[in-house]
C-alpha cells in the first residue's frame, strides 16, 4: 500500500520543503484587512511581518473544505491511503472538520488528532513519513501518533505585549504596566493551546526561564535528562539571527542533540508577532 502523508502550513513547512521531504503541505488562509491570502502561496513570511508592522488585520481562517478534499482527491490518484495531520483540535476546529469529511473516503483517509501545531507538527509529519516508509498502513500511523501526541513540549517566549494585547489574551492595562516593566510573559503549548506559564523582566531571564522549564521536561516527563531520544527545536518570529544565538545556549545544555532552527508557523505568529523566541522538543518515534 503507497502511504501519502499531508499536513497543512501550520506546521512550518514551506511548499518547496514538501517536495523535498515527501509530503503534501495544504496552505492554510489568512484574512488581512478583509482579503484572503494563503500561506506560502501569495503570502510569503517578510510580506506577513510588514502587514503586521502596518497594523493590518490580520485574522487566521480555516481551510474550506473544498480546498481540504481537493487536495486529497489529488493525492489519492498516486496513493492508495494517506494519513492527514492537521493543527491541533485544541486551536482550531479545523481539525474536527476533516474528521468529519474522511467519513466520505471509506477508510482510505486517516486524520490524526494529535495535538500539535508548529514545529511539534512538522515533527509529527515526519515521523508519520518513517513510520510509512516502514510499511505501516494509514490507520497504525494515525494510532501510533495520536498514543504520542502528549510527547512533545513547547515554551515561547514574546518581545512586545501588543499581539497578545490585540488577541485580547491580556487587557489593555496589563499590556501597559508590562511594556514599561519590560515585562516579558512566557507561554507554553502542551497539547491543547497557548497558555500562561510565568513571566520574565527582561529576553535573557525569559530565555533562562525557558531552558529550566525544558530541562525539568525533560527529565521529570520524558525521563530523559541528555535529551537521546527526542528532537529538538528553537523556533523564532521574524528574528533568526536571535534564534541562532539562543540555538547555542540549548546546545550547551544537550551538546549531543541536533537541535533545529525553524521560523514558527504564522498562525502562531500572528498571536505573539515579531521577535518571539521559542524551544521546543518531540519524541522520536522512530
Amino acid at each position: 500500500m503507497k502511504v501519502a502523508i499531508v499536513t497543512d502550513s501550520n506546521s512550518g513547512i514551506t511548499q518547496a520543503e514538501s517536495k523535498e521531504l515527501g509530503i503534501f503541505v495544504l496552505p492554510m488562509p489568512f484574512m488581512i484587512n478583509e482579503e484572503t491570502f494563503y500561506e506560502d502561496i501569495n503570502l510569503s513570511q517578510e510580506e506577513f511581518y510588514n502587514k503586521l508592522a502596518e497594523n493590518a488585520e490580520v485574522l487566521t481562517s480555516q481551510p474550506t473544505p473544498e480546498s481540504v478534499m481537493n487536495l486529497w482527491d489529488e493525492t489519492l490518484k498516486e496513493y492508495d491511503e494517506l494519513v492527514y495531520i492537521p493543527m491541533s483540535s485544541g486551536l482550531s476546529g479545523s481539525c474536527q472538520t476533516a474528521i468529519m469529511l474522511a467519513d466520505d473516503y471509506d477508510g482510505k483517509v486517516e486524520v490524526v488528532n494529535n495535538q500539535r501545531i508548529s514545529v511539534t507538527q512538522r515533527q509529527s509529519a515526519m515521523n508519520a513519513v518513517l513510520l510509512a516508509q516502514q510499511g505501516k498502513r494509514a490507520k497504525e500511523i494515525r494510532e501510533i501518533l495520536e498514543e504520542n501526541k502528549f510527547e512533545s513540549s513547547i515554551y515561547i517566549t514574546v518581545d512586545t505585549l501588543k499581539y497578545l494585547k490585540k488577541g485580547g489574551r491580556i487587557t489593555a492595562t496589563a499590556a501597559a504596566v508590562g511594556t514599561v516593566l519590560n515585562i516579558k510573559p512566557v507561554l507554553t503549548i502542551q497539547g491543547e493551546k497557548l497558555d500562561a506559564f510565568t513571566k520574565a523582566r527582561s529576553m535573557k531571564s525569559a530565555k533562562k526561564l525557558m531552558l529550566s522549564a525544558m530541562q525539568k521536561d525533560m527529565t521529570e516527563r520524558f525521563g530523559d535528562p541528555n535529551a537521546e531520544k527526542m528532537n529538538v527545536y528553537v523556533a523564532y518570529t521574524h528574528d533568526r539571527e536571535q534564534a541562532e544565538a539562543f540555538k547555542q545556549d540549548v546546545q550547551a545544555i544537550w551538546p549531543n542533540a541536533d537541535i533545529l532552527v525553524q521560523p514558527l508557523s504564522l498562525s502562531v505568529s500572528c498571536h505573539i508577532g515579531p521577535g518571539s523566541l521559542a524551544i521546543a522538543c518531540a519524541k522520536k518515534l522512530v
